[in-house]
């Protein structure tokens, strides 16, 4: 069913970077299904070409699928802006989406607004921050699911797909955000 409504050493500069695109392996939303029991409902916000909702349609969830930037998948809703979107007019029973990383902390705070249950795939190094007390320490945080083994290379959308194919170097987390959650996080190591 569709819905509607700083640079460091090896990494390109923002300006190269673009929109911050980097596509979700499939591998790594199958392992989150094989760990999180998904609400039926589900926003993606940062859908680019749709590599997360293809997964979770697949898995007979309903995706209401949105990006700043229109990247030609169907049933998707382009320009829109999810920092600056209010409550959607459907029950909405999680929000799951690999975030642009210059926006990461902004996409979790404001979802913590919209919904339920937050789970967004970061880099583990996301743990590592003053600035994120209030996101990390607030007893929302419920769980992190710890890629024991890195995930395929995500390449930038505006990089070569025909380039090698090796592994990320950079390890990821599917971090789990629950209202009515109180106490620490659990962490839990997972494979794709």
């Amino acid at each position: 069913m569709t819905l509607s409504l700083h640079d460091q050493p090896g990494k390109a500069a923002l300006a190269v970077r673009g929109d911050d695109l980097y596509e979700t392996p499939a591998c790594a939303v199958e392992a989150l299904l094989r760990c999180e029991k998904l609400p039926e409902t589900i926003w993606e916000p940062a859908c680019g070409p749709g590599a997360i909702v293809r997964v979770l349609r697949g898995a007979g969830h309903k995706v209401y699928a949105t990006d700043l930037v229109e990247y030609g998948l169907e049933d998707a809703e382009s320009r829109v802006d999810f920092l600056m979107e209010s409550h959607p007019s459907f029950q909405l029973g999680a929000i799951v989406t690999n975030p642009p990383f210059k926006l990461a902390d902004q996409f979790v705070r404001h979802a913590l607004t919209l919904c339920p249950r937050v789970i967004m795939l970061l880099r583990l190094a996301f743990l590592e921050s003053e600035r994120r007390t209030g996101i990390l320490d607030s007893g929302l945080l419920a769980r992190v699911h710890v890629f024991r083994n890195r995930l395929p290379m995500m390449h930038r959308a505006s990089y070569s797909r025909t380039s090698r194919q090796g592994s990320s170097a950079i390890p990821f987390a599917w971090f789990v955000w629950e209202w009515g959650h109180t106490g620490p996080a659990t962490l839990n190591r997972i494979s794709w």
